[in-house]
């Protein structure tokens, strides 16, 4: 169950995207992370939903006693119930006609969103992801970027395409689809779900380069070794029952 603060009425109009932010104990970032974002020229209308998904350090202190504009909303988990069920709370809350996951933990770019976001206005394609470079940043290890080649390999076998990066956080699609690909996973497994069930619904993956500063596990990071396996089994789960596409 979710308590929810709304920090601001929405406009009227509805918005072109909706960003969505789970956060989870990000003290030392949530607030750079969206000031950054809030102040970057974003050539559209935009919310930022932002879910603090049972936080136990300051973050919830520094999301409640900064003054967000109002185009910020604010909820909440009483315990952490991890990524994929923050996302899908952020969604279950957004207006806009787009919307787009962003991690609090200053990896991403928000200028990104400008290209991410482009051929979804354009009618190009309906889902864009982020393809993260993998290069210049002595936090990288061999062994995580290894990784992420492994389980994109195993997406791209178990359901014939060809996509860069599987686990990249830029993900952006039309909301109505967001919501309908009816995703279950509550940890970091949201991300290849995501992937296969946007493949499953007939679209084809849209891909544009974005930059990428990854932190080590010293400084925060969450995943590790045993993530790769829970990508495979999400991934499995995902091809060998898929969801029937229903009527437009």
């Amino acid at each position: 169950m979710c308590s929810a603060r709304q920090l601001a009425v929405a406009d009227d109009s509805q918005p072109t995207l909706s960003i969505l932010m789970p956060v989870f104990n990000e003290e030392e970032r949530i607030e750079r992370a969206m000031d950054e974002l809030l102040g970057t020229d974003l050539p559209f209308e935009f919310e930022l939903v932002v879910v603090d998904d049972g936080s136990s350090d300051g973050t919830p202190a520094l999301l409640d006693n900064h003054q967000w504009p109002r185009n910020v909303t604010l909820h909440r988990h009483p315990a952490n119930l991890g990524k994929g069920a923050a996302v899908r709370t952020a969604l279950s809350h957004a207006t806009g006609r787009f919307a787009a996951v962003f991690d609090a933990d200053l990896e991403y770019s928000p200028a990104d969103l400008v290209p991410l976001v482009q051929p979804l206005r354009d009618g190009h394609t309906g889902a864009v992801f982020g393809v993260r470079a993998f290069n210049g940043h002595t936090s990288h290890s061999f062994l995580y970027v290894l990784g992420n080649r492994g389980v994109t390999l195993a997406a791209n076998l178990l359901f014939n395409v060809y996509i860069g990066d599987l686990m990249t956080c830029h993900k952006a699609m039309p909301t109505d689809l967001f919501r309908s690909l009816d995703l279950r996973e509550r940890g970091f497994t949201i991300e290849p779900e995501i992937a296969a069930r946007v493949l499953q619904a007939g679209e084809r993956i849209y891909e544009i380069p974005v930059s990428y500063t990854a932190r080590s596990t010293d400084e925060g990071k969450k995943l590790d070794s045993r993530d790769g396996f829970r990508v495979l089994r999400t991934l499995l789960r995902c091809r060998l029952r898929p969801r029937a596409r229903t009527a437009a």
